[in-house]
């Protein structure tokens, strides 16, 4: 079993998951034990290891791009803190460095406010002793601890106050619902404090890279030119007309930005590394509003995490520039050395403003970033060993958090990881790689799932091009508008309100739709330009959710949205796909049945060509059509009128549930109907009155069923293909 600090002998990520012939790739790799690599282009046909399936597919590239380089290693550096490069200059006299500290674990060794200088350094920390204060005397480092260790999730002030004339130095913590406070004191000879001008460090120490990182939240640090045996007003706010204000950053302003802002007179402004997170409650929170841009006095913390990750800041290793004649499709840049090899995906669109094929999938880069690197502990020895029999990606996120998890995953403090980063290794989005030990199919989620359309179309010889969500959140419809026909993967679930506008508008239009899965177009989330990589999710009230946000904290830092599901929003998926969630269970599956609409003449055309009245009891993904999570329509959820529900599922396993914005008691459910009628999916379609088309399938594990006894045939892959040609078609 691999080291929590493993890393794998050669793994490595790109600037983005797209671009169009012409435009260049920047590879960032990095090799464990250094060594000579072999880069190669390989277009991925199919990632599906299953021995029943279609296989793992690729067609060798390597005419096209083909690269050798000696590697190095290139280190991970997790852990957010902020920063300010230049420390504010103070007078000789005694000064305090305070902070207002909101604590989640009961106990951690941990960097509050560092300040280095090559003359003196001073830190106010936390360790096995309580509070912490470090400072420079004649015989070098002295330590003063208050013995007390401050409560968990208690808002406290902490200060240190030292005085070289006296060479008294204070440590104090004050927790802010009334309780006792807790001080030490010394008297340091020679004591030395920093001038200002240096490198001060908050939530970790002044090394580089940091370390000690505090995992918390922090509020209002801040430096005074005075002394404090006991700090006077523990609660007083932040205000630059303290008289003996140095520098203070107030957090509650510039909250979309990784700026740290100084309100004091030298204006020492700061700034952010690994995208902690803001537009959290703070110390003062009133809780009159629960928006942070309407009270911003009340959202003055910033919640630092040990884990937090974003851009890991690697050298570009080397380029891979498109060329211009290169189709449209999935790609994969293979990276080999002795020690082992792994894959690079990529999409290479077509020239900007074009389409090569009448038909586009759409992949959703968005949800294979929110999974990125899903922990998920299901990594047991039967699992393991169907890795290894079937030749599988053989690394699984359980073992190597150096790559940071995702936002389905949660920080040492059981706070949810709000922000997942695309410019690291993602581990779960790989050819091969197995999401679970799947009973009656191959256990394929997300990237790799999606192949499984992918390796169809190629069966079926259908031309296509590929977009991703990333470049539709930054073209809009102007992306869509070349295709006759879009199609989505297995698991479109997050997206920006960019992304959605561009999908209504293109059906509104003549644009035609196969919504290819389940649990779509389900949670918002934000993405913005000036954190390039990285998307933001606030799991809000109400959904099926790995972690629920705070009260108070459920709206986006970078936008300034409410987050949480769309159908909060008032955008309920059933408004763009006819359907939306209503039932989850286990990764396993179950038929459908025709409904009577089914047979009428305006959609016999659907289903020409299969035959009996059910269809779909078999499948690669869960050994069913109808599985894991499903969509069903609902007027009163906006699906369009004159949608047709041509199909059902039925029968569905005992580990099926009822997904919680269905219910309103234990009892009753939203639409009155019993809680159990809502775990089906419906196979829905209709027009918009723009002369757009809409089909859905409702389902998570749909396109798994495209394969059938050994080949890409079958009911479900007879309907597919009767759909696809006719949304095609001019």
């Amino acid at each position: 079993m691999p080291s929590p600090i493993a890393e794998l002998p050669v793994t490595g990520y790109l600037d983005r998951f797209s671009h169009r012939p012409g435009e260049r790739f920047h590879a960032k790799v990095s090799v464990r034990g250094g060594g000579k690599v072999r880069a190669r282009l390989v277009r991925v046909i199919s990632g599906d290891p299953n021995p029943e399936g279609p296989g793992l597919r690729f067609e060798d590239m390597s005419h096209r791009f083909d690269v050798s380089f000696q590697g190095e290693r290139q280190p991970i550096h997790s852990g957010s803190c902020a920063v300010v490069p230049r420390a504010p200059r103070r007078p000789s006299g005694p000064c305090s460095w305070t902070a207002l500290v909101w604590f989640t674990l009961p106990r951690q060794d941990a960097t509050i406010i560092a300040e280095c200088e090559e003359s003196a350094d001073v830190s106010l920390a936390l360790g096995a002793e309580g509070v912490v204060a470090t400072v420079s005397g004649a015989a070098g480092p002295v330590r003063v601890a208050t013995g007390r260790t401050p409560a968990p999730r208690h808002w406290h002030r902490l200060w240190l106050s030292a005085d070289p004339a006296t060479g008294r130095v204070v440590v104090g913590m004050q927790p802010l619902d009334g309780g006792a406070a807790s001080t030490a004191s010394c008297t340091v000879a020679g004591l030395r404090l920093p001038a200002g001008g240096g490198r001060l460090t908050i939530a970790a120490d002044g090394e580089v890279p940091a370390g000690a990182h505090f995992t918390g939240k922090i509020e209002a640090p801040s430096l005074h030119a005075a002394f404090h045996e006991a700090w006077p007003q523990p609660d007083a706010p932040l205000s630059p007309a303290e008289p003996t204000l140095i520098a203070g950053w107030d957090f509650s302003r510039d909250v979309p930005t990784q700026r740290i802002l100084d309100i004091g007179p030298q204006a020492c402004d700061g700034h952010l590394v690994n995208v902690p997170t803001r537009a959290v409650v703070g110390a003062r929170w009133s809780g009159l509003e629960m928006c942070w841009r309407h009270a911003p006095e009340d959202y003055g913390a910033i919640h630092f995490h040990a884990d937090d990750l974003a851009d890991c800041g690697w050298r570009t290793s080397f380029t891979f520039d498109v060329p211009a004649d290169l189709r449209s499709g999935a790609y994969a840049l293979h990276l080999t050395c002795d020690a082992g090899e792994d894959w690079l995906p990529l999409y290479v669109l077509p020239p900007r403003g074009t389409a090569t094929a009448p038909g586009a999938f759409l992949a959703s880069t968005f949800t294979y970033q929110a999974y990125a690197n899903h922990a998920r502990g299901n990594a047991d020895a039967a699992y393991r060993a169907r890795v290894a029999a079937w030749g599988a990606y053989p690394h699984n996120a359980d073992d190597y958090p150096a790559y940071g998890r995702s936002t389905y995953n949660r920080h040492p403090d059981n706070s949810g990881i709000a922000f997942s980063s695309r410019l690291r290794p993602i581990l779960t989005m790989r050819p091969g790689y197995l999401t679970f030990n799947d009973a009656r199919g191959s256990g394929l989620r997300h990237y790799p799932a999606d192949t499984h359309l992918l390796a169809w179309l190629e069966a079926k010889g259908i031309a296509f091009d590929v977009i991703t969500d990333e470049d539709l959140h930054e073209e809009g419809v102007a992306l869509l508008e070349p295709y006759r026909v879009v199609m989505t993967g297995s698991h479109p679930e997050y997206h920006t309100l960019g992304t959605l506008d561009a999908l209504a508008a293109y059906t509104r239009g003549r644009g035609r739709l196969m919504y290819l899965g389940g649990n779509g177009f389900y949670w918002r989330i934000a993405v913005t330009q000036t954190l390039p990589g990285m998307l933001e999710l606030r799991r809000a009230e109400g959904g099926i959710r790995a972690w629920a946000a705070e009260p108070g904290e459920y709206w986006h830092q970078t936008d300034g949205a409410y987050g949480g599901l769309w159908r909060r929003n008032r955008r309920p998926p059933q408004m763009l796909a006819g359907v939306g969630f209503s039932g989850q269970g286990l990764f396993e599956g179950t038929h459908y049945r025709l409904l009577p609409a089914a047979r009428d003449p305006k959609h016999a055309w659907i289903f020409e060509g299969v035959e009996g009245e059910t269809f779909g009891g078999y499948g690669l993904s869960g050994g069913g059509a109808a599985g894991f999570e499903l969509d069903r329509a609902d007027v009163a959820l906006g699906t369009p009128g004159g949608t047709a529900i041509l199909a059902r599922s039925e029968d569905p396993p005992a580990s099926f549930v009822t997904v919680p914005e269905e219910l309103l008691s234990h009892v009753n459910t939203v639409t009155g109907e019993p809680a159990a009628a809502l775990k089906r999916a419906e196979i829905v379609v209709f027009d918009t009155p723009g002369g757009g088309s809409v089909f859905a399938t409702g389902s998570i594990t749909w396109c798994g069923s495209l394969w059938q006894d050994g080949a890409f045939q079958g009911p479900v892959s007879r309907i597919m293909e009767n759909v696809l040609r006719r949304f095609a078609a001019p």
